[in-house]
């Protein structure tokens, strides 16, 4: 929560939109000094306004003067006139538009929104619904990243418990929708404009939107201008990491056997909300390959840290599986967080695999001997219950 203060200290210091008003003023003075530099140039063909309407005989001034200097004021005109467009040109980016949103919303401050809070806080206005009476509402948006099978199913059920909260899922798991960078970008337009639709979508009042993204995902790979854009549109980034590698892993491999042989009616289901259903899928126990089980866990744990690295200069919380097992008052940070009304957050889904890993793993002995002595030896003992 440190790094969230500093932040906000860093936004009071230094007022978002400053240069974006200095730069809006530019343009009048190019316009005044071009205004200037005619009547100078009038002077110098010695033409006067008042003398428009009065035939005086014309002066001794060479045509071929006159037609150098008349060059040179159209070369110069034409100069300052394409830097005035570039000028204009500069401006039109995603910022500037925000800011002519915010002030089209500016009825819809209130004292409540401190100054450096402002990037964070949006209005928007969806195509696809009329927001009505919510229109004044402020929005905030977010992104869950995290990794398969790290709990983030049932914690975006949690998030999605809250009345004022919307997250839909992983959405970019279909690949049209990460092909390139700008697909990235549309589809992340689509959702913080709230025309993303899904089962999870709420009334116009949402107050917090957003939805969950593995890193495998194309975010990785973009990570340069998808941390540009969150910083940009002001995105808060939920961390969501599973301490022990071990368990996570088991979850893998038990899911792809789920997928292959649906024991449960001949249907796959990542995630189950019966205790039935539960055991059925934690009947299976996957044999490790131990050769690279840890050049497998130490891959994951440098992709965890890779992200964190790539997208560290965003508003950001860390939060890990166990922490929100343990200890309840972790999803109370989140809502602060988020800057959400506390409520009592609930998820009717079920875990499947618990007790002791030595239950879980079929060849249990070769992985605890394989582990032992290493960095992840803790993996084996470090268990928790819910």
């Amino acid at each position: 929560m440190m790094g969230i203060e500093s932040l906000e200290q860093k936004e009071k210091e230094n007022p978002p939109y400053k240069k974006q008003r200095r730069r809006r003023n530019q343009n009048p003075i190019l316009v005044s000094r071009f205004i200037i530099f005619l009547f100078l140039l009038m002077e110098i063909l010695r033409w006067k306004p008042q003398d428009a309407l009065v035939v005086k005989a014309p002066k001794r001034n060479p045509l071929i003067l006159r037609m150098v200097v008349l060059l040179f004021a159209m070369v110069c005109g034409l100069y300052i006139f394409s830097f005035c467009i570039n000028q204009t040109n500069r401006d039109n980016n995603p910022l500037k538009i925000q800011v002519i949103d915010r002030r089209r919303n500016w009825h819809c401050r209130t004292a409540q929104i401190q100054e450096w809070d402002i990037p964070y806080v949006h209005f928007p206005e969806p195509q696809t619904f009329s927001r009505q009476e919510c229109s004044c509402n402020p929005v905030r948006f977010f992104v869950i990243v995290s990794m398969q099978r790290s709990g983030s199913g049932w914690f975006e059920t949690l998030l999605n418990s809250h009345i004022n909260l919307s997250s839909n899922g992983e959405i970019m798991g279909a690949q049209d929708r990460r092909r390139n960078v700008s697909a990235i970008l549309k589809t992340l337009d689509q959702v913080y404009n709230l025309d993303w639709l899904s089962s999870a979508s709420k009334n116009e009042c949402t107050a917090a939107v957003g939805f969950k993204w593995m890193l495998n995902q194309g975010l990785m790979a973009h990570h340069e201008a998808i941390t540009d854009y969150f910083n940009r549109r002001g995105v808060y980034v939920i961390f969501l990491f599973r301490r022990n590698l071990l368990r996570r892993l088991v979850s893998v491999l038990a899911n792809v056997f789920d997928k292959n042989s649906k024991p449960l009616n001949g249907t796959h289901k990542s995630h189950v909300h019966s205790q039935h259903e539960a055991q059925v899928l934690a009947k299976y126990k996957p044999t490790l390959n131990a050769t690279v089980l840890v050049s497998h866990l130490r891959a994951a744990d440098q992709a965890v840290a890779k992200a964190l690295e790539y997208f560290k200069s965003t508003r950001h919380i860390v939060i890990y599986y166990e922490d929100i097992v343990r200890n309840s008052t972790k999803l109370t940070e989140v809502q602060e967080f988020l800057k959400l009304p506390q409520r009592n957050l609930t998820s009717l889904q079920v875990q499947i695999h618990s007790g002791p890993l030595a239950k879980q793993i079929e060849n249990w002995e070769v992985v605890r001997k394989t582990l032992k002595g290493t960095s992840y030896e803790n993996f084996l003992h470090a268990d928790h219950k819910l």
